[in-house]
């Protein structure tokens, strides 16, 4: 029997210690650093409630300060939220270059990050490092592959290492716990119509809700830098009762930022097999889809994560008409960003100026690491 997309929960995990995963997120599409951030929100939030707080390294190479990034206002908004927390250094040149225009100065500053990810390696003081734009840096040579895939093999146990970026080196994914790939698709329709702002992860690798939340920082420290309220809500579908991945980071953005982010969840506490749909069920996708249909329509929000609706609809608990309709009619600077694995696309995938597919190469079950409760499932 097929399991559709949703955040299924099991028994507990019997592994009370913690050991830190590689995560590997690469390919063409989009959503890898969103998919970072959304990790570390949730490793704050894990840490909120206990006696040994996150401290989380954000290292970013190729990503010189002269130039505007998607992830800057979402660390901007991590580091006034938890400043005590965060650390950030940027390496590199702000514009794009291939192998033919590799300069001293690009060797340079590689060179220094990988100081500086060492350093805070091996010191012990970090819950997570990430590694942002890591797997272009060793694919243009500006780094030993060996040195580095060496070094994360020897981290500390406790360690979570996040490498970001296209084109990741064989011998890293090799070493990786976690190795999804983003995959972009195109819908000519959303570009002809000059339709933006719908963006939609899809596929049955990790990632696709943590790159919402990522998106979802993004737009919080966007509003933040430009002195702007940036409403951000969340409909989560499938998902009743509690201990998801997504919990922890949603706790910490609401932590972090109380005025901003509204939450809401709707469904059983319990599996929602197609053939076996309830009553209840039908109820439930309603009144979440009701609750977001408003909030669209309404321009109060900026940012609406519409969590696993597309196996909502996978489902037949929600028709696809309403929602293309109120897609149709959003208000322009009003983002939406919808998750959820389905069997095929459904007709507000041409309305996507933003499809990536995310695809599991590796995952850490498969090496006999224990799943942890409200992380993994």
């Amino acid at each position: 029997m097929t399991r559709i997309g949703i955040g299924i929960r099991t028994a507990q995990t019997r592994q009370e210690r913690v050991v830190g995963q590689i995560h590997v997120y690469d390919g063409a599409g989009k959503g890898k650093s969103q998919a970072a951030l959304g990790v570390v929100l949730r490793s704050i939030g894990l840490g909120i409630n206990t006696t040994q707080e996150t401290r989380v390294l954000l290292l970013r190479f190729l990503k010189g300060p002269a130039r505007e990034y998607d992830e800057d206002g979402a660390i901007e908004a991590l580091q006034r939220g938890f400043p005590h927390l965060i650390d950030q250094v940027r390496t590199g040149r702000a514009e794009f270059f291939g192998p033919d225009q590799i300069t001293r100065f690009d060797r340079l500053e590689a060179q220094r990050g990988w100081d500086v990810a060492k350093g805070a390696i091996a010191s012990g003081l970090y819950s997570v490092v990430v590694l942002d734009e890591l797997n272009p840096v060793l694919d243009l040579g500006l780094l030993p592959v060996d040195e580095v895939v060496r070094t994360l093999q020897h981290k500390p146990e406790h360690l979570e290492i996040i490498a970001t970026g296209r084109a990741a080196p064989a011998a890293l994914l090799e070493i990786a716990d976690l190795h999804s790939e983003m995959k972009p698709h195109y819908h000519p329709t959303a570009a002809e119509h000059g339709i933006e702002g719908i963006e939609i992860y899809t596929g049955a690798g990790k990632g696709k809700s943590t790159s919402a939340l990522g998106k979802a920082l993004q737009a919080i420290g966007k509003g933040i830098s430009q002195d702007k309220s940036h409403r951000v809500l969340i409909v989560q579908w499938l998902k009743g009762g509690s201990g998801y991945t997504e919990d922890s980071a949603i706790a910490a953005l609401r932590q972090s930022h109380p005025t901003l982010v509204d939450h809401q969840r709707c469904g059983r506490d319990a599996i929602v097999w197609r053939g076996q749909q309830q009553e209840l069920d039908y109820v439930e996708a309603e009144r979440g889809w009701e609750i977001a249909r408003a909030a669209i329509a309404s321009g109060l929000y900026k940012t609406i994560i519409l969590d696993e609706l597309n196996p909502t609809v996978d489902l037949e608990l929600l028709p696809v008409e309403p929602i293309v309709e109120a897609l149709l009619r959003k208000p322009r600077d009003t983002e939406v960003i919808i998750t959820g694995r389905c069997h095929k696309p459904h007709a507000y995938f041409d309305l996507a100026s933003v499809h990536s597919e995310v695809f599991c190469h590796r995952h850490y079950s498969e090496n006999g690491v224990d799943l942890r409760r409200g992380v993994d499932f």
